[in-house]
């Protein structure tokens, strides 16, 4: 029998593959609807990027710049009733599978009508960008 711990853990992993899904067909509508209404993201050197409208003009704006594909480890997921926090590393990749960037992002994840959508998501460059 899986722990409600590892039901979680699960269902966040799925939502990141549904993320890369999204991320590798160019849909930016597609990956701001992962997130709450009033979601956030906070990327390192801009201010924060609020609304899933918002959201999606920033992942646009990062897929027409040429990332082409988005790959994302769960690390670890805690629960804390209708929120999980998510700890976990990323790997962006442009052209021919060229390695744009990889690190690590924290996911503030919430449980709404049933259904989990990001919150708060916020990543940092291993290579200091």
């Amino acid at each position: 029998m899986q722990t409600v711990h590892q039901d979680i853990t699960d269902e966040i992993k799925t939502l990141c593959r549904d993320f890369e899904s999204a991320f590798a067909k160019g849909d930016a509508a597609g990956i701001a609807a992962l997130y709450t209404q009033d979601g956030m993201l906070l990327p390192s050197g801009s201010d924060i990027v609020q609304g899933q409208e918002a959201i999606s003009q920033y992942w646009q704006g990062a897929i027409n710049a040429g990332m082409k594909e988005c790959h994302l480890e769960t690390v670890e997921v805690e629960l804390l009733e209708d929120t999980a926090i998510e700890l976990g590393r990323y790997v962006l990749l442009g052209d021919g599978g060229r390695t744009l960037d990889q690190g690590k992002n924290m996911v503030v994840w919430k449980k709404i009508s049933g259904d989990w959508r990001i919150q708060k998501d916020i990543w940092n460059s291993n290579s200091g960008n």
